[in-house]
């Protein structure tokens, strides 16, 4: 497995860096190793698709969040792409996906015509301007034991993906697009605005004859109506980490909805959901369970056999337990998501009390009575008696 990477190390910036300063430090890194600057430097263009990489996860508000938490395990669910909770970040992260990604990011960059000229080069047209897909949300149940040993699940997602009759170009097969003559294949246009004393301001616009992607389809395809995507059903495989609870969620690059005309494809972002379990209620990563105990074991002592997450546990009632004490076993909690080891069960002890005593009960219970009224402490206020 490839090693885990620190994204900000990447791109050179601290922790609590700007979202100003990740993208300075990012386009600083990308002009420098950009594969046009360097044609032939595999080097170059590894170190290009790495700080790609990193300002991707950065610059998105919920992916940095999820990054910050989870560190580099929240992105390798497996596949092509930055992936979900467990593993070593944006594997396979192909150069075009790179390129689209750049150009997202610095299209109508001034800095621009420095590295192509105006309006041409690598990454102009359909790479810098197809629009991406839209992100798909689902919600996935998980009882409290998947959670506690983390889980494989397949779910079935509806979603738009590249036509099979055109291969998600648009255009009729045998056919291809062609060149927007508008915009030249840059997908944008750009027009100057004189501001009188401020100046001469250039503007910066999606091309309207193509939409922005920089291709025209003269033959649309018929299944796809020149669209290049087409709705399908797909099963997908969620690996889930143990420790994870309702409100996390696990986002998986690409996999969301094929984007329009060759356009990258969006995320499916997967939310976690925990279901109420019978028998524990879940605090953080401790969880708490009621064990009813008889009137003897309390006072004498004694072990019993207890419920947990993993099984049977045994369980040690120390002679004189109170009914509402809580007892901890440790590390048989949920596992947390992030670092070693668990939390811990705790037992909230309640005394059992018959409410129709046999006539055999009633002697033994009247004879305690006897022997242990005069030992009862006096009223007080509560969690304050005598």
């Amino acid at each position: 497995m490839p090693s885990a990477k620190d994204y900000y190390d990447i791109l050179g910036v601290s922790r609590d860096a700007s979202p100003d300063d990740i993208k300075k430090a990012y386009r600083e890194l990308a002009f420098k190793y950009h594969p046009d600057k360097n044609p032939g430097d595999s080097e170059a263009e590894e170190k290009f698709k790495e700080a790609t990489e990193a300002h991707e996860i950065l610059s998105d508000e919920e992916k940095r969040a999820q990054y910050d938490q989870f560190g580099s395990a929240a992105f390798a669910q497996g596949g092509a792409g930055p992936q979900g909770f467990g593993g070593a970040g944006f594997q396979g992260m192909d150069l075009n996906d790179a390129l689209g990604a750049f150009m997202r990011a610095f299209g109508g960059d001034s800095g621009m015509e420095d590295l192509f000229g105006f309006g041409g080069g690598r990454g102009a047209g359909r790479r810098g301007g197809a629009r991406r897909g839209s992100n798909i949300r689902v919600r996935l149940k998980l009882t409290l034991e998947e959670i506690a040993t983390g889980v494989k699940k397949k779910i079935k997602v509806a979603k738009l993906v590249s036509c099979d009759e055109c291969g998600g170009s648009g255009a009729k097969p045998g056919t291809s697009p062609k060149t927007c003559t508008a915009c030249g294949g840059a997908g944008q246009v750009r027009s100057q605005q004189s501001m009188g004393l401020f100046g001469t301001f250039m503007n910066v616009s999606p091309c309207s004859a193509c939409g922005g992607t920089g291709e025209v389809i003269d033959e649309p395809c018929a299944k796809c109506v020149g669209k290049g995507v087409m709705r399908k059903k797909e099963t997908i495989e969620i690996d889930v980490p143990a420790g994870v609870s309702t409100g996390n969620y696990l986002p998986i690059q690409g996999a969301g909805n094929a984007g329009p005309r060759g356009g990258p494809a969006g995320d499916l972002i997967v939310m976690m959901e925990e279901i109420p379990h019978k028998l524990f209620e879940r605090h953080g990563d401790d969880v708490l369970i009621e064990l009813p105990v008889s009137i003897g074991l309390a006072a004498l002592g004694g072990q019993v056999e207890v419920p947990t997450l993993e099984g049977k546990a045994r369980l040690k009632i120390h002679s004189g337990t109170q009914s509402g004490q809580v007892l901890k076993m440790r590390g048989k909690g949920v596992p947390h998501v992030r670092g070693r080891g668990s939390g811990d069960q705790l037992v909230l002890i309640k005394v059992w009390v018959p409410k129709r005593p046999s006539s055999e009960e009633k002697k033994l219970l009247k004879k305690v009575g006897e022997l242990t009224d005069k030992k009862i402490p006096g009223p007080g206020r509560p969690g304050h008696v005598r």
